[in-house]
């Protein structure tokens, strides 16, 4: 028999994670994890590190362009946005400094790493406390909820990695390669929801954890009763 109190608990946790769980995935399929803005669109190319009137993601990077016209040329032409997506080449492979083709950059070349790998692992985290959690109901016992708990604790953290090791890496490329005058960058609504999805698991993870250390209270409280 579970107390009202950790049943309440256990609900607005999975509430919760389910929450942290979608802004995540959202975050990290969609590309407005930086933006960059110029009152008037420079010509540029997909081989440039920055690119003004675009988006950087963890994925992909953007750029916003004018759309061909093919019988006359237009004074107003619309924009439209052509994306580039990173190959895991360019996620996993050895970054070099800028200008020396032999001398490797450890800072930049783990910082990409991690701001791929960290997502997933956080979604694998919270999955794998989803059939933990199954197979705890399965079970009918209520000691698989501290590891519940952990999992999404580990998760929160990972999405938190993510996104500090995004703004670092791109602020190591402003250092690398400066913003030309007039671009402005600012940080896009994908990072903000990856950035909300940290303190929705830290959340859940302390629910879970809360319910599950009382509960064990409880029952070692109620086992020594009904010895005694």
């Amino acid at each position: 028999m579970v107390d009202n109190r950790y049943a309440t608990a256990l609900v607005i946790g999975s509430v919760l994670s389910l929450l942290a769980t979608v802004y995540l995935s959202v975050a990290v399929g969609t590309q407005h994890w930086y933006e960059y803005n110029t009152p008037e669109v420079n010509n540029t190319t997909h081989s440039e590190p920055v690119f003004p009137n675009g988006t950087r993601a963890l994925w992909w990077r953007c750029i916003l362009v004018a759309s061909p016209s093919y019988w006359f040329k237009s004074p107003d032409r619309k924009m439209e946005t052509r994306c580039s997506s990173f190959s895991l080449s360019d996620q996993l492979g050895t970054k070099y400094k800028p200008g020396n083709e032999e001398e490797e950059d450890l800072l930049r070349t783990y910082l990409w790493r991690c701001q791929f790998l960290l997502p997933l692992v956080s979604l694998a985290l919270v999955f794998l406390s989803v059939l933990v959690g199954v197979c705890a109901c399965l079970c009918r016992s209520f000691t698989p909820t501290f590891c519940v708990g952990v999992l999404h604790l580990l998760a929160g953290l990972c999405s938190l990695g993510t996104v500090c090791c995004f703004l670092a890496g791109v602020d190591l490329v402003h250092q690398y390669f400066p913003l030309p005058d007039g671009v402005e960058g600012t940080l896009g609504w994908s990072l903000y929801l990856a950035l909300i999805s940290f303190p929705l698991q830290m959340m859940a993870a302390s629910l879970f954890l809360w319910a599950a250390k009382s509960h064990r209270k409880n029952y070692t409280r109620m086992t020594a009763y009904r010895v005694a």
